[in-house]
């Protein structure tokens, strides 16, 4: 993934996922939080057949289409060079290996979903997505390309946000009925998206932080103090991120509350909150 198309292509499906995810989520919770369960995936409304599967097929198909982009196109079929695997292309062959992970859990689900030869129990979904999404993180944390400098706080605030993915997941197979569980999983997911792009603007694009370029063996920077102002602007746009992220997450529920709320949702909310300081009110033993 060390290009721009490289972050482009995976930064879309995990964007394009998470965003489906949290309108979902939110109408649904506003419409009956009583009956309110999280889903990994969510069908297209009023549709029938092969469509209304559509979120998963854009999974399964969007990973195996980057993974072929990583196996295939990336290494250009020179797999082994001097009798031993093309070590030049190591970091595609783990790209590759991480996206089979995203597109057998696309291919779990639909066949879980759609044919009686894979019935899964509840949770087993979160869980596998769990584990996709650890390889994932195993991939950015101990990967075979040198990640330092500017290069490194960006890979590393990528880690950050792969492993609030491996948590929510395991969180939402645990508790499924658990709205804000569900939402920080969303929100996630999103913000993993989010930071592909911003990755992809920043290291291989045109936002190119002052002081520093782009190099064969990646971005450098021409001195310390380019380099530390470089990644002090990576935990700006993080923050800028999430700040934006929560304002659309605040002004989406909004909305959905007004058009699909149900009749007793602010006593549903009501009922929490009293709950809630009942709990922090009452007297430690």
């Amino acid at each position: 993934m060390g290009s721009f198309l490289g972050h482009l292509l995976p930064g879309t499906l995990f964007l394009f996922v998470g965003l489906w995810h949290l309108s979902n989520s939110i109408v649904k919770f506003v419409a009956d939080p009583r009956s309110f369960k999280a889903r990994l995936w969510h069908p297209i409304p009023v549709t029938t057949g092969r469509l209304r599967y559509l979120e998963l097929y854009v999974i399964a198909l969007g990973a195996f289409f980057d993974m072929c982009v990583e196996f295939f196109y990336s290494p250009h079929l020179k797999y082994i060079v001097d009798g031993a695997l093309n070590s030049s292309h190591m970091n595609d062959f783990e790209h590759a290996a991480m996206l089979l992970m995203f597109f057998l859990f696309g291919i779990a689900a639909l066949l879980s979903e759609t044919t009686r030869w894979l019935p899964l129990p509840d949770g087993a979904l979160h869980i596998i997505v769990a584990m996709a999404f650890t390889a994932e993180y195993l991939l950015f944390n101990f990967h075979s390309t040198n990640h330092a400098g500017l290069e490194g706080r960006y890979h590393q605030l990528l880690v950050l946000l792969i492993g609030l993915c491996i948590i929510s997941a395991l969180l939402g197979a645990a508790f499924p009925e658990r709205f804000v569980v569900d939402l920080v999983c969303c929100i996630v997911i999103t913000l993993q998206g989010l930071w592909f792009y911003q990755t992809a603007f920043t290291l291989y694009g045109p936002w190119m932080p002052a002081g520093c370029h782009q190099q064969a063996d990646g971005p450098i920077c021409e001195s310390t103090e380019s380099e530390i102002r470089g990644q002090s602007l990576a935990n700006l746009q993080l923050s800028c991120l999430v700040s934006s992220l929560l304002v659309v997450v605040v002004v989406l529920y909004g909305v959905a509350a007004r058009f699909w709320g149900a009749h007793d949702l602010v006593f549903f909310s009501s009922r929490f909150h009293s709950k809630g300081s009942e709990v922090l009110s009452s007297p430690v033993i």
